[in-house]
C-alpha cells in the first residue's frame, strides 16, 4: 500500500491539473493520494472523478497557510466540510492576502529593474485559485531574469528576500477550530523547518492537541531522518498527536517555493511497510470516502506558496 498525503495541483502552485496529478499518482504505483493545494478546494471535484477512472483512492485535502507567533506554519486538513461558512470566509481572507499583496511585490522588484506585470504572472498561475510567489518566479524565468523558480526565492522573494511582502495568514488555532468544526480531521505540516520550529515546542503541540489536532508530519524532505524523526514521534507520543509520515511534496510541484527548490515527484520513494494497528497520522481516524480498512485508510504519507 503506497499512500501520498499531500500533493499540489495547478489549483495552487503545481503544474498538474487535478486529474494529471492522479493519472501521474496511479502511473507511479500510489493507492491513495490527497490533493492539498493551498488555500483552495477547487480540484477536489476533478481529482475525485479521475480517482474512480484510475482506481486510485482520492482523499479531499487542503494545506491552509497559518501563523502562529509570528512563524509562518501550515496546515494539513482532510475530509471536511467545504461549505463550512466559517471556514469559506477564512479562506477567502487568505487567498484574497495573496492577490493583494502581488501589485506590491511587483512593484519592489521594478525597483530592481525586473519589469513583471500583472499579466505576466497570470499567464503563469493560470488556474490557480490565487496568484502567489511561485507564479512570480515562473514569469521572471519566463521573462528571462533567472534560469529556475528556486533563484527567485533564494535571494528576492524569501521571507528575507528584497521583494518579499506580508500578507494575512489564517490563526493557526483558529484553523485547527475550523477545520475540526467542519468535521475534518487537522495535520501540522513540515512542522521542523522554514522557521516553524522557532514556535512549535512540545508546549505548543500540547495546545493543539486540546483543540483536537490530529497528527504532525515527521518523514519530510526538510527533516532530519533520524533525530528530528525520533524527537517528533516522541512528542506525538506525549501529546497523544499520532505522526504521520511523509515522503516529501507531490506530483506536479517543480520546487520549493518557501526555499530551496526540489523535483520531487509523489511516489519517487517507498517507504517502509505500515501494519494493521500501527499509528501512522490520520488516516486511522477519518473513514476516507468509506475505506476503514486500516490498509486502505492508513499509511505511510508522502510529501507551498
Amino acid at each position: 500500500m503506497r499512500i501520498d498525503l499531500h500533493t499540489h495541483s495547478n489549483r495552487s502552485d503545481g503544474t498538474d491539473t487535478p486529474a494529471e496529478l492522479v493519472v501521474n499518482a496511479a502511473l507511479a504505483g500510489l493507492d491513495v493520494v490527497a490533493l492539498t493545494d493551498h488555500d483552495a478546494t477547487t480540484g477536489w471535484d476533478e481529482a475525485r472523478a479521475a480517482g474512480e477512472r484510475e482506481g486510485v483512492v482520492v482523499v479531499p485535502g487542503i494545506e491552509i497557510s497559518t501563523t502562529f507567533h509570528g512563524e509562518s506554519v501550515h496546515l494539513l486538513g482532510y475530509a471536511f466540510d467545504p461549505a463550512h461558512p466559517p471556514l469559506v470566509e477564512e479562506l477567502e481572507r487568505v487567498l484574497g492576502g495573496r492577490d493583494q499583496r502581488l501589485p506590491r511585490i511587483l512593484a519592489r522588484l521594478a525597483e530592481h529593474g525586473i519589469d513583471i506585470t500583472e499579466e505576466d504572472v497570470a499567464l503563469q498561475s493560470g488556474a490557480a485559485a490565487a496568484s502567489g510567489r511561485p507564479h512570480i518566479a515562473d514569469a521572471m524565468v519566463a521573462k528571462g531574469y533567472i534560469g529556475h523558480r528556486d533563484e527567485a526565492f533564494q535571494g528576492w522573494l524569501n521571507s528575507r528576500g528584497r521583494a518579499y511582502v506580508e500578507r494575512y495568514a489564517a490563526p493557526l488555532l483558529g484553523a485547527v477550530r475550523l477545520l475540526k468544526d467542519a468535521g475534518g480531521q487537522a495535520v501540522v505540516a513540515h512542522p521542523w523547518s522554514r522557521g516553524s520550529d522557532r514556535v512549535l515546542t512540545a508546549d505548543a503541540f500540547e495546545e493543539l492537541a486540546a483543540l483536537g489536532l490530529d497528527g504532525i508530519e515527521v518523514d519530510h524532505v526538510d527533516h532530519d531522518d533520524v533525530a528530528a524523526g525520533q524527537e517528533r514521534r516522541q512528542v506525538g507520543d506525549r501529546r497523544e498527536v499520532h505522526p504521520p509520515q511523509r515522503r516529501g511534496h507531490g506530483l506536479g510541484e517543480v520546487a520549493d517555493p518557501a526555499g530551496p527548490g526540489r523535483d520531487d515527484a509523489v511516489g519517487g520513494r517507498r517507504l517502509p511497510q505500515q501494519h494493521p494497528g500501527d499509528h501512522v497520522g490520520v488516516g486511522q481516524q477519518v473513514d476516507l470516502e468509506g475505506h476503514d480498512d486500516p490498509q486502505v485508510a492508513a499509511g505511510a504519507a508522502h510529501g507551498p506558496e
